[in-house]
């Protein structure tokens, strides 16, 4: 049990201000559809986790600190510039997008990545190393992951009525090129 509560504790508290919080807000701002989000928040979260309760160690040893830093920096800046281009979506295919299976995919795809390299697909697999239990890891980070999401797509859902998409679209832009350069700054000044 000591495993599950750690773990719910850590992903909890260390996914307040993530990419992947930004990521449930944005989601949540552009579709309206929180339930298929969540769905979807889920079944990447649990996926995510497992592969890094079982894998974590190997992928630690294979790429070194400084590679997996330059990527996700350089990865984090791509993103803030690609969300800078707005969309340019038909009325056909913007239906089509806002489907709940839609919704749920786009979620789905998009949290599994985001998650890959991230610090609590990390602390999942250092936990699971610790404990001995990636059982009892993947439901407690995968629940600390719930826990700090659910509130970010339902204030996504609500702040998209109050903010034009423009705004949101430069907001995110700023945070993920932020997050970009920060990643690097540390790489290069080692902070």
């Amino acid at each position: 049990m000591e495993a599950f509560l750690v773990s719910t504790g850590i992903v909890a508290v260390s996914e307040i201000g993530d990419k992947t919080q930004l990521l449930a807000l944005m989601l949540a701002a552009r579709f309206q559809r929180p339930v298929p989000i969540l769905f979807g928040i889920l079944a990447a979260t649990i996926l995510n986790h497992a592969i890094a309760g079982a894998l974590g160690g190997w992928i630690a040893s294979v790429v070194g600190p400084d590679v997996l830093r330059w990527v996700l920096g350089l990865l984090f800046i791509g993103i803030g510039v690609w969300a800078l281009i707005p969309d340019k979506l038909d009325k056909d295919t913007l239906k089509a997008a806002t489907t709940t299976f839609a919704v749920f995919w786009i979620t789905c795809v998009s949290f599994f990545f985001a998650e890959i390299g991230d610090k609590t697909q990390i602390a999942t697999a250092a936990l699971a190393a610790r404990y001995q239990s990636v059982v009892l890891v993947v439901m407690g980070t995968t629940l600390g992951m719930l826990l700090a999401d659910v509130p970010a797509v339902y204030v996504g859902r609500f702040a998209s009525a109050k903010f034009q998409a423009g705004w949101v679209r430069y907001v995110a832009a700023a945070l993920f090129i932020g997050m970009g350069l920060v990643t690097l700054g540390a790489q290069w000044f080692g902070f």
